[in-house]
């Protein structure tokens, strides 16, 4: 593996633990077993390291679609896998992540065309689009509105101030925010099989 990889696989790794702020330049090299100049001869700046670990979590997260998609029978089926696979993302990583960036990497976000939306909110209107057309999800709803919402759902998750670790679980909060949003926008096969996944949510 090439020195660029394992700087963003191990920086990423590392953000997703502790925050963005706590992770300095010398914690990574020191993982990695490596210099600090190495990390330097690849990356100018930590806002560089963190635009390609932010660049490196889009590509992952538009794979994981793509194949639970297709291993999926159908959209439904996808979110809740996908819910599944979220819900253990979000409880090994810390609410410190969105935080720092946003708060201290402003300027990250503002070079990245997409904003920086993490994970890409966009790579999941295709399973939207799939219920649609598989008549799970209502014909008229806007596909594109639909998921931005839903993402909005899932960010929620990881603000403490809305939902205090002390009193919900992240389970919790994906359980009431997205699966009742997916009830209202659902056919009623849509809604039929809802209820049946949900026992084993």
């Amino acid at each position: 593996m090439v020195n660029r990889e394992r700087i963003i696989q191990e920086a990423a790794e590392l953000f997703r633990m502790y925050g963005i702020r706590s992770v300095t330049m010398d914690t990574i090299a020191g993982h990695l077993g490596m210099s600090k100049r190495t990390i330097y001869e690849v990356f100018s700046d930590k806002d560089e390291l963190l635009i390609g670990v932010l660049n490196e979590m889009t590509v992952r997260q538009k794979e994981l679609v793509k194949k639970v998609l297709a291993e999926s029978e159908n959209a439904i089926v996808a979110v809740f896998k996908l819910l599944e696979f979220n819900r253990d993302h979000f409880q090994d990583t810390s609410p410190a992540f969105q935080t720092d960036l946003k708060k201290y990497h402003i300027e990250v976000l503002m070079k990245r065309a997409d904003k920086c939306e993490m994970p890409d909110y966009r790579t999941n209107q295709e399973v939207i689009e799939s219920g649609i057309k598989q008549k799970l999800f209502r014909k008229d709803i806007d596909a594109d509105l639909v998921n931005r919402c839903l993402y909005m759902i899932f960010m929620s998750v990881m603000n403490q101030e809305l939902f205090p670790f002390d009193q919900f679980t992240r389970r919790e909060v994906l359980k009431a925010g997205v699966l009742n949003y997916l009830r209202g926008i659902s056919t009623p096969e849509g809604l039929e099989l809802i209820n049946k996944l949900e026992k084993k949510f």
